[in-house]
């Protein structure tokens, strides 16, 4: 039986379906201390037991999202910031190649503050 997190992932249309799964191994190689969990209804990640970043779906333009939870504390220009107060995403074209070199940059920057 699958679990919430799984189903979420399973559920999602494509391309956002590979798009979400391949994000996810990306996350998870980052760091053996990185770890993911069903948190708030949506796929969490957690760095050192602390919340790390989510992946999540807009709702106007339906494509995937990076959500940083430490995104305010530093600047990078494909972080947005919006109307949020201390987390920033880093938007994803689920139909073009993963840009995993920024992930992965903007990630390691943000683990610098935990």
């Amino acid at each position: 039986m699958l679990n919430d997190l799984e189903n979420f992932y399973l559920n999602q249309p494509e391309p956002n379906k590979s798009c979400l799964l391949a994000l996810r191994e990306v996350i998870l190689a980052l760091d053996e201390n990185i770890a993911d969990a069903w948190k708030y209804r949506m796929p969490f990640f957690y760095y050192k037991n602390k919340m790390f970043c989510y992946l999540w779906i807009d709702k106007q333009t339906k494509e995937p999202y990076i959500g940083i939870a430490k995104g305010s504390e530093f600047t990078h220009p494909l972080l947005e910031q919006g109307g949020r107060s201390r987390i920033k995403i880093l938007r994803i074209q689920p139909d073009q190649d993963l840009p995993i070199n920024d992930i992965q940059v903007i990630l390691r920057e943000a683990m610098t503050f935990y």
